[in-house]
């Protein structure tokens, strides 16, 4: 069966839907198709639930900053619809917003269904015709799009947005279908891998700390002894490494190579060695007559002090009054360079983007067509750019959706 439409969206997600809106409002015929049974399921989970929906940063540059992937190629999108942009953008859809620590942006009911469900009435207000099909390939003639081609229908159309998102959270549709559509076309597909995404410890003490937070701490990521990533933050202990905010942020500089990664932590990054130093002589002095398996509690969580004094290799029952300089000595370099060693990614299908996508050299970031295929467009996270956690993502998605609806 065919259908004729002015543009054709595949991917019913942020981006997709964004894409739909901004095109439909310059009078377009929109179709929007979407292999789930609903829209913008993964938009429902995003920010656990409560939907980050852009940063507040002051410039388009601070955004770039928080970019890991291909920064200056957003530079056009962001320029062109910025996440001040955003802001307006979800304010005229009757979303309340407000600003979080770290610049986040949130709905005000801290629900993400509040902007799923004003996007949703944004789409039936602009009568987008939503077709529940799979796209399969493109039908390109003479070096321009022709058609759509989907399982039960064929869509003839000029214009293609793909926006069919990455491999993360592959119950909620993204199980990486556009990848397919684009090589198909002779599109490059970059190494394709995890982001924003916990790392896996093969130290087994480590793990034993699971559900464990310990805030204020410093982090180093070593990759073949060349240091990656820093920052300072929280951490998380899981059943199978380290998570948490800055080890998300930290995943997204690892190439993927496992064969030398390590996680170096400062525990106590406000206090040099000699103040820490004078720390501990208080504490100890404080707990001369107990066990030095009992003498870090003030410093760390219970939990994480007993793994301390088994990694400084002294004897649990030591008495604190017999420690020896030396030996305290050694607790601080452990305190202030804290290894873990790192063997992999959690699993993909757990992170909250995929880094790696459609080759950014063959798509014009002004316009985010391809140079390869005329009528063809791409938005969100097909895209190979990736950012951080605090809305950056969901910015980038935004940013380029618009571009591509404009259809320049």
């Amino acid at each position: 069966m065919k259908k004729t439409f002015d543009v054709a969206i595949v991917g019913g997600g942020a981006a997709g839907v964004f894409a739909a809106i901004n095109s439909a409002k310059l009078g377009n015929k929109v179709a929007l198709i979407e292999k789930n049974e609903k829209l913008l399921q993964k938009l429902k989970i995003t920010g656990k639930g409560r939907c980050n929906l852009t940063s507040s940063v002051n410039s388009i540059d601070e955004i770039i900053e928080n970019i890991a992937t291909n920064k200056y190629f957003m530079y056009s999108a962001l320029s062109s619809f910025s996440n001040k942009d955003t802001v307006h953008f979800f304010e005229n859809l009757g979303v309340e917003l407000k600003e979080e620590r770290g610049n986040r942006i949130f709905p005000t009911s801290d629900s993400a269904l509040t902007v799923v469900n004003a996007l949703i009435s944004e789409v039936k207000r602009l009568k987008i015709t939503i077709i529940h099909d799979k796209a399969e390939k493109l039908i390109v003639k003479d070096g321009k799009i022709n058609a759509l081609k989907c399982r039960g229908e064929l869509i003839e159309t000029e214009k293609v947005i793909i926006a069919t998102g990455g491999l993360s959270y592959p119950k909620t549709g993204s199980t990486g279908d556009g990848y397919k559509i684009a090589k198909d076309v002779g599109h490059k597909i970059t190494k394709l891998k995890p982001s924003l995404i916990g790392l896996k410890s093969k130290d087994t003490d480590i793990k034993k700390l699971s559900g464990l937070t310990i805030k204020n701490v410093s982090i180093n990521l070593f990759e073949k002894e060349k240091s990656v990533y820093k920052d300072f933050g929280e951490v998380l202990f899981t059943h199978v490494g380290i998570s948490g905010p800055i080890i998300l942020s930290a995943s997204s500089h690892l190439s993927g190579d496992f064969s030398n990664v390590s996680l170096h932590l400062d525990l106590k990054p406000a206090l040099d060695f000699e103040k820490l130093d004078n720390r501990l002589i208080r504490d100890f002095t404080k707990f001369e007559r107990k066990d030095f398996i009992n003498a870090l509690d003030l410093l760390f969580p219970k939990e994480f002090a007993k793994l301390l004094v088994n990694r400084t290799k002294i004897a649990k029952d030591t008495k604190v009054n017999q420690i020896t300089k030396s030996q305290r000595r050694s607790i601080i370099n452990l305190i202030k360079d804290f290894e873990i060693k790192i063997v992999d990614f959690e699993s993909i299908e757990n992170a909250i983007i995929t880094s790696g996508g459609v080759d950014c050299r063959e798509i014009d970031p002004k316009t985010m067509q391809s140079k390869l295929v005329n009528g063809l467009y791409f938005a969100g996270e097909i895209l190979d750019v990736d950012g951080y956690t605090g809305g950056f993502n969901l910015q980038i998605a935004f940013s380029t959706a618009y571009v591509a609806s404009q259809l320049g």
